[in-house]
């Protein structure tokens, strides 16, 4: 089983960084596509990037793509995510998750074991 725990969230300036983690339990870890998601109040739960088992490939929504970058560390269970550049629509509650899939990046249904969430809080 593979429960994962964010962490990391806080408040920043507009144009500011954070660094997201999530922390996955369980031996099979290191098998699984891992990914975040985000939600904003009022707001369906929305792809913001995903990353292969071997941290091979990653994939992005449009809205971050230049500014976040994932990764993971399988050896620590652990994923990342580098915020950059950070913007006040970016505030939201941001969610990892395991998808067994491999595949269908941009789609919330196929994950599973979602963590708690971390929140984000850009300032303008």
């Amino acid at each position: 089983q593979v429960q994962p725990v964010e962490s990391g969230g806080g408040l920043v300036q507009d144009g500011g960084s954070l660094r997201l983690s999530c922390a996955a339990s369980g031996r099979t870890f290191v098998v699984y596509a891992m990914g975040w998601f985000r939600q904003a109040p009022g707001k369906e739960r929305e792809f913001v990037a995903a990353v292969t088992w071997n941290g091979g490939n990653a994939y992005y929504a449009d809205s971050v793509k230049g500014r976040f970058t994932i990764s993971r560390d399988n050896a620590k269970k652990t994923v990342y995510l580098q915020m950059n550049s950070l913007k006040p629509e970016d505030t939201a509650v941001y969610f990892c998750a395991r998808n067994p899939s491999g595949s269908s990046w941009y789609n919330a249904a196929v994950y599973d074991y979602w963590g708690q969430g971390t929140q984000v809080t850009v300032s303008s």
